[in-house]
């Protein structure tokens, strides 16, 4: 099992570095990214991306604290409705409570298809109710995977509480932050964005792999990239 899951990673590493090189380069470009759910994760990762000098419009269900969010941050920051910062975004963070996923794969379908979507929502059974329960059975990353049909999907920011986000940038790569995707040309491009919050991506592997992305498991916490590697070895 250890064996196939060196010879997923090597495969992987190999296909990020050459078939999709050109393309994973356009994420050290400054990039239209749009927030869904600008809460404390949502908020933080995002300020961080403006900070980065990258364009992101946040969006929740209370507008104007977008607005004043924006305002704050200033530069390349600007607020909208979800489904405007769904479409204005080249790469769409979604960071909501679980229980919203339906509504954003049932109601902006056209505007995830196709799009890199970096899933930092975590399924909460006392919060989420049965939803929860179901994503955490099949395992979050596949949970997602159908809950956004079209969406490419990448799976971090989920097992690292919100409390330092927004401050990682001030110690750039110390921490690692592991991720799982199918979609290689993906998963380089949020790798990208990561860095430029400050962690140091580390895929553990497909979206399988995101079961293990919630808190509670041995990911989460701060760790070292190399401390997340070796975690990640052990997993089933």
């Amino acid at each position: 099992m250890h064996q196939q899951r060196r010879e997923f990673l090597v495969s992987f590493v190999v296909l990020v570095s050459s078939a999709v090189l050109p393309l994973s380069a356009r994420a050290q470009d400054k990039m239209k990214i749009g927030v869904i759910g600008s809460g404390n994760v949502g908020g933080a990762i995002g300020a961080s991306w403006v900070r980065a000098g990258h364009e992101v419009m946040f969006s929740s269900r209370h507008i104007e604290n977008d607005r004043k969010l924006a305002a704050d941050l200033g530069g390349g920051a600007r607020a909208g409705t979800p489904r405007e910062a769904a479409a204005f975004g080249d790469v769409i963070l979604v960071a909501v409570p679980y229980r919203a996923l339906p509504d954003i794969g049932r109601d902006m379908a056209d505007l995830v298809d196709g799009k890199v979507v970096i899933d930092a929502s975590n399924p909460f059974p006392n919060r989420d109710g049965e939803i929860a329960d179901w994503a955490r059975e099949k395992g979050a990353g596949l949970a997602s995977a159908e809950l956004l049909p079209g969406a490419r999907i990448v799976r971090a920011f989920n097992a690292i509480g919100a409390a330092r986000m927004g401050s990682a940038y001030r110690e750039p790569g110390v921490v690692g932050m592991p991720i799982a995707g199918d979609d290689a040309e993906a998963v380089a491009i949020a790798s990208e964005l990561i860095r430029d919050v400050g962690y140091e991506p580390v895929l553990i592997g497909n979206l399988d792999k995101g079961r293990y992305l919630v808190p509670g498991t041995a990911l989460a916490g701060e760790h070292s990239a190399e401390e997340i590697r070796e975690i990640a070895a052990g997993l089933e």
